[in-house]
């Protein structure tokens, strides 16, 4: 009979391996669900990990925010802080999307039917109910694209089962149209833009703001380089992230701040990157402006 330590062994032995291949990588309890955040992440009153949807300024030691948590980092996997979330675990997941990859979950046999006769064969790996059909390349998560049928990539985690069978092909078309287009990202140079490429924040357009300038423009410079280097999905969710990260910075300042500058600044890099300036500009005005927003109007 296999010992529950051994089993704990072969896990962490297991995620240790992925991380070291650059696979971002966490424990699963037993269910299949992530280990529970700590007492100081509950509710997100952490604000939540660098890395999420919207980004925060958590840095827990611990495996909370599900795969927000995944890490390549070797000595993160066997820190003490993991080790017992380890001892309680059920498996090891992945993040697809941190490694490159996108998972299309297949959970039965009528969705396998359906990838052999419409998806491009590349590496398979089976599960309990049906398999996973593994690209190269990321794109945006999303659960019941059809019936029996989960994509698994970006903001979301995968069990590990193993390495699977076949040659891993190209993360094609029909997939990413799976979930809409809207937040695809096409080829550099194939779309038009109509902003004010002159638009820039800078300390005449932020009287009110309680921030040192050089605060500002390198907090915003680091949220543009994110959203710009999302060039193959992503980049309109990073876009509302970083804009309502940044605007929560601005909630208690008398104003105003030059929120709307920043803004600016933001769309383009998404646009940069390949985002429709419509859909940019929405995501970045929710980040700033929406009802869940905590930054005050300039």
């Amino acid at each position: 009979m296999t010992h529950a330590n051994d089993i704990q062994r072969d896990h962490l032995a297991s995620a240790l391996e992925l991380a070291a291949a650059g696979v971002p990588v966490l424990p699963l309890r037993a269910g299949k669900r992530p280990v529970g955040n700590c007492p100081a992440c509950t509710g997100n009153m952490c604000g939540g990990r660098p890395n999420m949807k919207t980004a925060g300024p958590c840095q827990c030691p611990r495996p909370c925010h599900g795969w927000a948590a995944a890490t390549t980092d070797p000595a993160v996997v066997a820190s003490p802080v993991w080790g017992s979330a380890w001892k309680r675990a059920g498996a090891v997941a992945y993040c697809p999307g941190g490694a490159g990859v996108t998972v299309v979950d297949l959970d039965n046999a009528a969705a396998l039917a359906w990838a052999r006769k419409s998806l491009p064969s590349t590496r398979t790996v089976p599960t309990t109910r049906g398999e996973h059909w593994i690209y190269r390349g990321s794109m945006r998560s999303a659960n019941n694209v059809r019936t029996g049928v989960d994509i698994k990539s970006l903001m979301q985690y995968a069990r590990w089962l193993g390495p699977g069978t076949g040659t891993m092909t190209r993360l094609p078309d029909v997939v990413r149209a799976l979930i809409g287009r809207e937040e695809t990202t096409p080829a550099r140079g194939e779309m038009v833009s109509s902003l004010n490429r002159s638009a820039a924040w800078d300390a005449t357009v932020a009287t009110g703001c309680r921030h040192t300038g050089r605060y500002v423009r390198t907090g915003l410079d680091r949220g543009v380089a994110m959203v710009r280097a999302r060039t193959e999905s992503g980049a309109g969710s990073q876009a509302y992230g970083v804009a309502s990260f940044l605007a929560k910075q601005h909630t208690v300042c008398p104003g105003p701040c030059g929120l709307d500058a920043m803004g600016q600044q933001i769309i383009a890099a998404a646009v940069s990157v390949g985002v429709p300036e419509a859909y940019a500009a929405r995501a970045v005005a929710n980040g700033l402006y929406g009802p869940t927003a905590l930054g005050r109007v300039s």
